[in-house]
């Protein structure tokens, strides 16, 4: 059964899981009105993909330069969050009025440097509240971000083609409102961390701590597979609706939506699961059953729609559901002074592979001729990160990890 210490926490933990729901909209709001935006600034192929690729890009960016100068451990964190928000909205809101290729592809790259400096603060100032359940509470954030991912798509569904300008509206609009609620309702909990002075020389303490490095290579085999599968669902969906008769779905949109967005359930199962039953076995497990889903979509396309879509689900559920676990750890795991700097590290070197992932999909559909099997890419990496993180449990610093229940 959840539980938590007092109304409190579960106040907090609702309070900034939807904050971050909103704010995280601005991710793929471009990415899902790409039809639109390619006509209005004759973009080639190429820019097309690095529509997405560019805030996979601007993240890395952000979060390095958060990282070397520790600004997450030197700054209060509401208001880098709020900060944060505002800009993304403002540069998510501007593409509006751009038909320039290169200023939209900077724009998102914008974006994405922006929100650097929501999402790693964010999973840092949960940790703050949580110490008994920190899985749990992790899974929920994680969760929230999921949701958060999946919006544009729900945004899509609901406006019509020619107010493809309604979902940047909107996204900018949440951004904006969670970035009030940051800094108005929103505070550092009793666990606080202690803070640290800039020293860029610190980031070297992270490289050294072996059993981190474990689970930041965990973490690039998770990243690997998740923002590729994100980025190219719709396209997916769309090549499924012309190889099956009956499509199982409205439309491929709330196809998209529903296998991003139910990840929020698996992210939410596996922070209860780590907490009860240990970090590395819930992790690795969900790992495994994610490369599979990869190896096999492309083939239940050939059987049934009904098995379509039980695998789409069950992966949209899986290859996330890992990802809170892998930010747990590094609050536990990591020199208590440097804990913002880790998480922000961690997710500059994921999220870098992500821009190779997402670059790759389609080039290889283009290869084998079709999305079909196009995901089967995917697969290795969950794999090799669940490999790392069993690695992990024979360690003797995986007792750090669940209270114990490494």
């Amino acid at each position: 059964m959840v539980s938590f210490n007092n109304h409190r926490e579960f106040y907090v933990l609702l309070l900034i899981s939807l904050c971050l729901i909103a704010a995280l909209s601005t991710w793929f709001s471009a990415t899902v009105i790409m039809s639109e935006l390619s006509l209005v600034a004759a973009l080639s192929e190429t820019e097309e993909i690095w529509l997405t690729n560019a805030v996979q890009l601007g993240f890395v960016l952000g979060a390095l330069a958060i990282a070397i100068f520790n600004i997450s451990d030197i700054f209060p964190l509401t208001r880098l969050i709020c900060f944060s928000c505002f800009l993304a909205a403002l540069a998510n809101v501007l593409l509006i009025w751009t038909s320039d290729g290169n200023l939209i592809l900077f724009l998102r790259c914008l974006t994405g440097a922006a929100l650097a400096g929501v999402y790693p603060p964010c999973v840092k100032l949960i940790a703050t509240w949580f110490k008994r359940g920190r899985g749990l509470a992790m899974g929920v954030i994680i969760g929230a971000l999921t949701v958060g991912s999946a919006l544009p798509h729900l945004f899509r569904a609901f406006a019509s083609g020619a107010n493809w300008q309604l979902v940047l509206t909107l996204s900018s609009s949440t951004t904006c409102l969670a970035g009030l609620t940051f800094l108005l309702l929103v505070k550092e909990g009793p666990y606080a961390f202690a803070k640290t002075v800039f020293d860029p020389t610190q980031i070297t303490k992270i490289l050294s701590n072996r059993a981190l490095t474990l689970v930041n290579i965990g973490y690039v085999g998770h990243m690997w597979e998740l923002y590729a599968m994100w980025a190219w669902m719709l396209t997916f969906a769309y090549h499924a609706q012309d190889l099956i008769d009956s499509f199982p779905f409205a439309s491929p949109e709330y196809l998209s939506f529903s296998v991003v967005a139910i990840g929020g359930l698996g992210c939410i199962a596996a922070g209860r699961l780590s907490d009860i039953y240990g970090r590395c076995y819930t992790t690795a497990g969900m790992m495994i059953l994610s490369g599979i889903c990869a190896l096999v979509i492309g083939a239940t396309l050939d059987f049934s729609p009904t098995l379509f879509v039980i695998v789409a689900l069950i992966w949209g559920t899986t290859i996330v559901a890992d990802s809170g676990q892998f930010s747990a750890a590094v609050t536990e795991l990591a020199d208590q002074k440097l804990v913002g700097t880790a998480l922000t590290f961690q997710m500059a070197i994921g999220f870098s592979v992500t821009i190779l992932g997402v670059w790759l999909v389609p080039q290889f559909a283009d290869w084998i001729e079709g999305y079909q099997w196009a995901f089967v890419i995917l697969a290795p990496g969950p794999f090799i990160g669940a490999y790392a993180i069993l690695r992990l449990r024979n360690r003797s610093e995986a007792s750090l990890l669940a209270n114990g229940k490494k």
